[in-house]
């Protein structure tokens, strides 16, 4: 009975470690996560603002000068 008790113990023991390993491991996903999210927001950020810079170029582009 004391071999099972010990066993069980040693058991417990590993999947409490394993346990906050995990919990560890995924705090660290969640925080690149986060700095991920803010990293797409701020291209798609830039790639708005060089959308509209070109859509305005072309824009100014089909325009005809005054003197026409």
């Amino acid at each position: 009975m004391e071999k099972l008790i010990k066993k069980l113990e040693e058991q417990i023991t590993f999947l409490q470690h394993e346990s906050s390993q995990i919990s560890s491991e995924l705090y660290s996903q969640q925080k690149e996560i986060m700095y991920l999210k803010k990293e797409i927001l701020n291209l798609n950020k830039k790639i708005e603002e060089l959308d509209n810079g070109i859509e305005s170029n072309i824009i100014k582009e089909d325009k005809k000068p005054p003197h026409y």
